[in-house]
């Protein structure tokens, strides 16, 4: 068992977070086998509220699959309660937005989709459903009167310690 975080840096335009829609997120990830080494060519998604049985019914995982060289099983979970923000007072620096628990296999690359939330700065408004398919989104927040946005948007895989 291998606890993986990803995590992200962005460039927050007067913008003071930038999380998930947690629970109903849905992760999209590509993944290579532990065991043997293949890497899925196909995007998989994961979430939180999703569960999936074991051939050693033993536990439920939020992901599960098959590799297709080797034949092993292999899952991935999110960790309870390990979903975090993104804060603009850190932008410079990667953080920690969601842990995963990975057993045989590890996530290669990420895909942002949609489904993101955002809280301006100063008034507290919340945008939902934010797309970052592109890596980057902009608005016009009519309150503040000011154009509000996510640029350079990057991620990362770290092992947890």
């Amino acid at each position: 068992m291998v606890k993986i975080n990803l995590q992200i840096k962005a460039n927050l335009e007067f913008l003071e977070e930038l999380y998930t829609s947690h629970p109903n997120f849905s992760f999209y990830f590509k993944i290579r086998c532990l065991n043997c080494g293949e890497a899925s060519d196909k995007w998989h998604d994961v979430s939180e509220l999703e569960k999936f049985g074991s051939e050693n019914k033993h536990s439920e995982s939020n992901f599960v699959a098959k590799c297709k060289l080797c034949g092993r099983e292999n899952s991935l979970s999110i960790v309870k309660d390990s979903n975090g923000k993104f804060s603009n007072k850190h932008r410079n620096k990667f953080q920690t937005i969601v842990t995963f628990d990975c057993r045989g296999i590890e996530p290669i690359d990420f895909d942002p989709n949609s489904g993101w939330v955002a809280k301006v700065e100063d008034t507290g408004k919340l945008y939902h459903d934010i797309d970052l398919s592109e890596k980057e989104w902009v608005e016009y927040d009519s309150d503040i009167k000011q154009s509000i946005g996510i640029y350079d948007f990057e991620f990362q895989f770290v092992k947890a310690k």
